[in-house]
């Protein structure tokens, strides 16, 4: 035999073995059925009588041994709950087999006789377990739809309820008679929803006007409200009745920080019945208000967030308060120090700016971005048959966050103006070419909101109350809705927020920690895209160099004095530069002679004029209006410099005005600020006082010498005359 055909000799014996194993398999674990039981139970009975016969086994044996097995079967289906029919058929089986297997035995199973009344015998016990088996199934599934109908009249008649007290609650309190087609709870069992049909004539808005009256009607817990919709069409009206405040708890960032996109929707936060706000930016800038405690700071961190996990998103921040909402999404990975082989952490952010020239430098870089795209992506446009420009990881959105950016559009700063001026035309021009804004605000006065760019480009709005009601008027940002109160949001980062997707209602935002921020840091540091090359061309050298040193200098710095706006940068001047007002550390050195000596030798001859003029004189009473008959200009008070009074003018028996009780604290705290000095509201929460009533003071103070006031807009502060 050749190797061949010694290998396909193997071949075929292999094949005849897998033939053989893949033949068919028994699975003796599984239960009879009606044909297969009916099988056993006949083979079983024809074995024992043949047995039997052969053997001369007594015949009451096998009588005794079925009259057993039926009262086995009758006691297991009366503990199973089976029908009576299931238990009669089963035991009359287990009585006729012992029957046939007595007869058997006694005349011989090997007749014609006997084995035909045997297969009549299997062919009935086969037909009478398929009959209780159906029977038994229909019974459960009766069972089973039973119990539903019980739950459904259960909760039908709970819905019956509902709708019939809010039927009449309606009537009562809005003069209105609806009738109500369904009532539906929600899965998170906070609330559940009305839906009406409104009569002829009406509108849902005659319902909304009246949420506060309904809910209070209600007997609702402080902070549910019972606010009304649009339906599926003008006739009906979607009424979501909140009946657990799920807004009252705390809740952080959900820790699932997968992937977002744009175009699907960021969540910002949730509404009272628990459900996620999506906020959807293609188009849309948005406008966030917020008096300062209501936790402002903190959504913006939220915002952030959502951003930082895009894939089709890249994040420029403007915040002229040293760049604070920015700093915690930089410094994670600036301070991040990468192990041997492992990639260097990316910010959370793609450009943060802490001053105003730093702000020009990113808003001239966006309206270049923005007009080079409306270039170079025509074709592209074109193709996907579009008018807005397509979207991606290639060709990313640019969303620009400005703290208080409502603030520096209303502002009367020279510098400033110029800055708004460029924030309003990225607003108006680059809206197709994916470029949006969110701008951040103390409040929602006519200040912020008598920009008509603001009011037509910002859809998505959110009121941060806190339970601050000054300056948080919620009719003029969100125009239309009736029935918003403050109260009903008391609690931090709660507020309202409305989209054009949704209409304005409660909502709060998460709380973010400060180890959430460095975590999605470093989660999403290889999500953030790259700039297109479009776009990163058009952008310069001034965006390429924005994590340079000399440009990230100031981020290292404990106590960052980035440029303000209203202060002379272009040379070098200080403000008046006294001498009683320096230490001895602070001394400079002894000037060479030539004109520096002469300048000072004329600051000499200034100081001793003053300290002539004002050394040794009273402190000036500011509420005598009466000039001065010494001064040449009678309207002007002079210099009041606390520097130069000496511990003398105590003793002259004129007491000065020492103010309230808390004041001294507000100047200790204002004194450790440094230079960077304290505004009224930080004074006002730190002392627990009213705002009006720290103004005055601090006012008042000011008047005195006291403190120095620093006119910077809306970043004015006061400031210790140490650091002035």
């Amino acid at each position: 035999m050749t190797a061949t055909e010694a290998t396909m000799t193997k071949q075929n014996n292999s094949e005849s073995q897998v033939e053989a194993v893949s033949g068919p398999v028994w699975d003796w674990a599984a239960g009879h059925g009606p044909v297969t039981g009916a099988l056993s139970a006949t083979t079983g009975m024809f074995a024992v009588a043949t047995t039997g016969a052969a053997t001369s086994m007594p015949p009451g044996w096998a009588l005794a041994v079925g009259a057993a097995g039926a009262i086995g079967h009758t006691a297991a289906g009366i503990r199973l709950r089976n029908a009576g029919r299931t238990i009669a058929a089963r035991a009359a089986s287990w009585l006729i087999g012992a029957g046939w297997t007595t007869w058997a035995v006694t005349d011989g199973p090997l007749t014609w006789q006997a084995l035909g009344s045997l297969a009549v015998i299997g062919v009935g016990v086969g037909t009478a377990t398929r009959s209780t088996n159906l029977y038994e199934e229909a019974r459960e599934e009766e069972a089973l739809h039973a119990e539903e109908r019980a739950v459904a009249l259960e909760l039908s008649q709970e819905r019956r309820a509902i709708a019939e007290e809010w039927i009449d609650r309606i009537q009562r309190v809005c003069s209105l008679t609806v009738r109500v087609l369904a009532v539906e709870h929600w899965p998170t069992g906070t609330g559940f929803t009305i839906d009406a049909e409104l009569p002829g004539g009406t509108t849902y808005d005659q319902i909304a006007a009246r949420a506060a009256a309904l809910s209070a009607d209600a007997h609702l817990p402080h902070g549910c409200t019972a606010t009304a919709g649009p339906g599926i069409h003008q006739g009906r009206t979607l009424i979501d009745v909140a009946t657990v405040n799920a807004l009252e708890r705390e809740t952080t960032y959900p820790a699932d920080y997968a992937p977002l996109s744009v175009l699907t929707g960021i969540p910002w936060g949730y509404r009272s019945n628990a459900e996620q706000i999506q906020t959807y930016l293609r188009e849309q800038c948005a406008l966030v208000v917020g008096p300062t405690g209501s936790g402002k700071t903190n959504m913006v961190h939220v915002i952030l967030a959502g951003f930082a996990r895009a894939t089709d998103v890249l994040t420029f921040v403007i915040d002229l308060n040293a760049g604070s909402a920015g700093l915690s999404w930089v410094l994670p990975a600036l301070q991040h120090q990468p192990e041997p082989g492992e990639r260097p952490l990316r910010p959370g952010i793609d450009w943060l700016a802490g001053t105003v020239e730093e702000a020009h430098l990113m808003l001239d870089a966006l309206l270049r971005i923005g007009k080079q795209r409306k270039i170079a992506y025509q074709s592209l446009m074109a193709r996907e048959d579009t008018d807005l420009l397509p979207i991606g990881p290639s060709i990313p959105q640019i969303m620009l966050v400005i703290d208080e950016g409502a603030e520096i559009l209303t502002s009367t700063d020279k510098d400033l103006k110029k800055l708004a001026a460029k924030i309003l035309e990225v607003i108006r021009m680059l809206r197709a070419m994916g470029i949006r804004t969110v701008l951040t605000a103390l409040g929602s006065t006519g200040s912020v909101l008598g920009n008509l760019m603001i009011r037509r480009e910002a859809k998505v709005r959110v009121a941060l109350t806190g339970g601050e009601k000054e300056g948080m008027d919620l009719g003029k940002l969100f125009p239309g809705s009736r029935g918003l109160k403050v109260d009903q949001a008391p609690y931090k980062g709660a507020g309202f927020m409305g989209t054009p997707e949704s209409p304005a209602g409660l909502f709060k935002c998460w709380r973010i920690l400060p180890s959430q921020i460095r975590e999605i840091v470093a989660a999403t540091s290889e999500r953030h895209p790259g700039l297109d090359a479009v776009s990163a061309e058009a952008a310069g050298e001034a965006y390429a160099r924005r994590w340079d040193a000399d440009r990230i200098a100031w981020m290292g710095n404990p106590q960052p004095t980035p440029i303000t706006p209203g202060h002379d940068r272009g040379n070098g001047r200080q403000g008046l530069n006294l001498s009683a007002l320096r230490n001895e550390r602070d001394t400079p050195p002894t000037p060479q002679a030539g004109s520096g000596s002469e300048v000072d030798r004329l600051v000499d001859a200034l100081m001793g004029q003053i300290d002539e003029q004002f050394g040794t004189t009273d402190e000036p009473d500011h509420s005598d209006p009466a000039p001065r008959p010494e001064l040449e200009r009678p309207q002007r008070e002079g210099l009041n410099l606390s520097a130069l009074r000496e511990e003398r003018e105590s003793n002259t028996g004129q007491q000065r005005e020492s103010g309230p009780d808390w004041l001294p604290d507000a100047i200790t705290a204002i004194a450790s600020a440094g230079a960077a000095g304290m505004k009224p509201s930080a004074v006002a929460d730190r002392v627990g006082r009213s705002r009006q009533a720290v103004r005055d003071a601090l006012k008042a103070a000011a008047e005195r010498g006291e403190l120095v006031y620093r006119d910077n807009g809306p970043h004015s502060v006061y400031v210790h005359p140490d650091h002035a």
